[in-house]
């Protein structure tokens, strides 16, 4: 038995960075001929010149929030229900519509494994022949979905449990003996402690592949010591996966159809690697081609590869959101105002607003990292800048570079709410 789900797991990553910036040429293209938004979004991009990561980081990020005002107008205007993102039309190659919050709305094509979740769940030890719990919801959202048609392409058999339901649940698990578990960590201990509760151990299950939100250390350490390994998944409904755990527990190992970027939050430019931004995906997908979709997630790239052997790089897994927008005093102020200040000033090396005080009586201070020689005249000149771009007034620490916290934030909101 291989313990990879295919060779493309242990290329080379030059042999891996070629095929994937030759594939992305190619999606570029397909993207802007084959769907209305991207014909726009692209309009004066020449699809055979985006071979390369720097070519790609001049591309538009496409954010979650767009996605969706393109789809309110498209649908308003009575007109494509996916405000054109959608390469697929209704019919024999869309197998599915689903809905997401919003509500957006997302299409499934028929490729086998259309969300590639198969590689995840094997690099959790989902194998032929095990029989899956899923109790990820079928309801609207593709959730269950991305992990049954996972399942299916290990050669597992599905048992589509669905949400809610324990006691019934409960009870298909103990007469099924399911061997493994995809769904979300607190259901999973919900059933676990249950199940110990009513004195009916579930001793058939010994893994899982959990998503829709955070599993601590502390949680898989306390999902060990009954049994159970549990291998967390992060892919979203309009991606399909985008990493997963291993074997070695060292952050999450990037799919093999997506191309990752961390970005600063409120920009497009990529940071340096280890430094904490926000994923940017572009889906290696035909069938939805994003390009550079902003996921508002936060996270960064680890060095090196992974202890199991697989070459595809890293993520320390979620980290929180980038949207920080905040209010104050009675305005909004965006991460990309905090961007647009830093990029007036070459000097300004990375940034970030504090707002302190308590409600009503805010205090806004930019902290900026420079080795900029003249501090009175530069702090003077930020303070202009913060005003003409946020219309509020706030003060300027400059401070030695190195000394902002690498964890993304871009504004810390620092007031007192008692």
């Amino acid at each position: 038995m291989t313990d990879f789900f295919d060779a493309l797991e242990t290329r080379s990553p030059a042999e891996r960075e070629a095929a994937q910036m030759a594939a992305l040429s190619v999606q570029v293209a397909h993207a802007r001929s084959g769907t209305a938004a991207f014909a726009e979004l692209l309009k004066d991009v020449d699809p055979a010149s985006i071979t390369s990561r720097a070519a790609l980081a001049r591309l538009p990020v496409t954010r979650k929030s767009e996605l969706l005002q393109r789809q309110k107008a498209s649908r308003s205007a009575g007109g494509d229900a996916f405000g054109g993102f959608s390469a697929l039309v209704r019919g024999p190659q869309m197998q599915r519509i689903f809905a997401s919050p919003g509500p957006i709305y997302e299409p499934e094509g028929t490729a086998r494994d259309y969300w590639r979740a198969g590689r995840a769940l094997f690099a959790a030890g989902f194998r032929t022949g095990d029989l899956v719990h899923n109790s990820f919801s079928y309801h609207m959202t593709p959730g269950a979905f991305i992990l049954e048609s996972g399942a299916l392409a290990v050669g597992c058999t599905v048992f589509p449990a669905g949400t809610g339901q324990t006691e019934q649940q409960l009870e298909a698990m103990q007469e099924l003996r399911p061997d493994a578990y995809t769904g979300t960590p607190s259901f999973l201990r919900i059933l676990l402690e249950k199940a110990a509760e009513a004195g009916h151990a579930i001793p058939s299950l010994k893994k899982a592949s959990v998503g829709g939100e955070a599993c601590p250390p502390s949680l898989t350490a306390w999902f060990r010591e009954r049994g159970v390994d549990v291998y967390q998944t992060y892919a979203t409904a309009d991606l399909g996966l985008v990493a997963y755990e291993t074997a070695a527990r060292e952050g999450l190992v990037l799919d093999e159809g997506v191309i990752v970027e961390i970005v600063r939050p409120g920009t497009g430019d990529p940071v340096p690697e280890g430094e904490v931004g926000e994923l940017v995906v572009t889906t290696l997908n035909p069938a939805y081609p994003l390009i550079r979709f902003g996921t508002g997630d936060l996270s960064a790239i680890l060095p090196g590869t992974c202890p199991t052997g697989r070459t595809a790089p890293r993520i320390r897994g979620w980290m929180g959101r980038a949207d920080q927008t905040t209010k104050i005093k009675g305005m909004f102020v965006h991460p990309s105002q905090v961007a647009e200040i830093v990029r007036r000033f070459p000097e300004i090396l990375r940034a970030r607003l504090v707002v302190s005080g308590e409600m009503a009586s805010d205090r806004m201070t930019l902290k900026v990292e420079t080795a900029c020689s003249g501090p009175d005249s530069f702090q003077q000149r930020v303070g202009e800048a913060i005003r003409e771009v946020t219309k509020l007034r706030g003060d300027v620490e400059v401070l030695a570079p190195g000394s902002l916290p690498n964890d993304g934030k871009v504004i810390e909101d620092a007031r007192s709410y008692q």
